[in-house]
C-alpha cells in the first residue's frame, strides 16, 4: 500500500493531553504511540496507575511467583486507555521476544502473551517493563484531526520515562522534553 504525500508517521512518540482534554479519560495523560500507520493508531496510557499491583494479576492468572520476586511486582498495573481493557499490554526493554511479540525500536518491544509474565514470575523477564490494561486507539486520519485541533502535544519518546515507576511526575518530565509548562498552555489555540 501506497502512504499519502500527506502522512507521517509518530510510532515512538509520545501524546502529552493539552488542557482542552480536561474532564475526559486522557486528562493529564502520557500515552506512548507505538503504531501508527495511515489506517489509524495504537498506543498505551503510561502514567495513570489502576488499584491492581502486578501481584493482582499474577494471581488472576494463576502464575506462581518465586520469592525473590514477589518485592519487584508488587509495582502498580496501568490503566493503558478505554479500549479492550481487559486485555494486558507488557511494554518492555529486553533483546528477548516472547510470543506475540513487536518491536517498535531496537529498544523498546510490546508483548500481549502470558508467557512474559510467567518469566517475569521466576525472574527470568525483562529488567524494565510495564503492565497495562486496555490501550488507545484512533481510526484513520481521527489522530491527525486531534492534533490539528491541538488535543495532542507530540513528544519524541524516551526508555528512562516509559519505564519510570514515579507515573505522577511523567506528564511533567514529557513536556520538559520540549521545554514546555504544559500547564500554562491555553486551553484553545488558535490558527493561522
Amino acid at each position: 500500500m501506497l502512504k499519502s504525500q500527506n502522512y507521517s508517521s509518530l510510532e515512538n512518540q509520545f501524546l502529552l493531553a493539552m488542557p482542552q482534554l480536561e474532564g475526559s479519560y486522557f486528562e493529564d495523560s502520557v500515552t506512548y504511540l507505538w503504531k501508527h500507520t495511515a489506517e489509524g493508531a495504537i498506543g498505551i496510557v503510561i502514567n495513570k496507575p489502576l488499584q491492581y499491583t502486578e501481584m493482582d494479576i499474577f494471581t488472576e492468572l494463576e502464575i506462581k511467583c518465586i520469592e525473590e520476586q514477589k518485592s519487584v511486582i508488587q509495582r502498580q498495573v496501568l490503566s493503558g486507555g478505554p479500549v479492550e481493557k481487559d486485555k494486558g499490554f507488557i511494554i518492555y526493554d529486553s533483546m528477548n521476544e516472547w510470543e506475540s511479540s513487536i518491536s517498535v525500536t531496537s529498544e523498546i518491544k510490546i508483548c500481549t502473551s502470558k508467557t512474559i509474565l510467567e518469566d517475569i514470575a521466576i525472574g527470568k523477564g525483562p529488567e524494565n517493563y510495564l503492565i497495562a490494561l486496555g490501550c488507545a486507539g484512533w481510526d484513520a486520519g481521527q489522530l491527525e484531526q486531534e492534533i490539528k485541533e491541538n488535543s495532542w502535544l507530540t513528544v519524541p519518546a524516551t526508555p528512562q520515562l516509559i519505564f519510570t515507576q514515579n507515573h505522577a511526575s511523567k506528564f511533567t518530565k514529557a513536556a520538559d522534553i520540549l521545554g514546555v509548562n504544559i500547564h500554562q498552555l491555553p486551553r484553545e489555540a488558535g490558527h493561522s
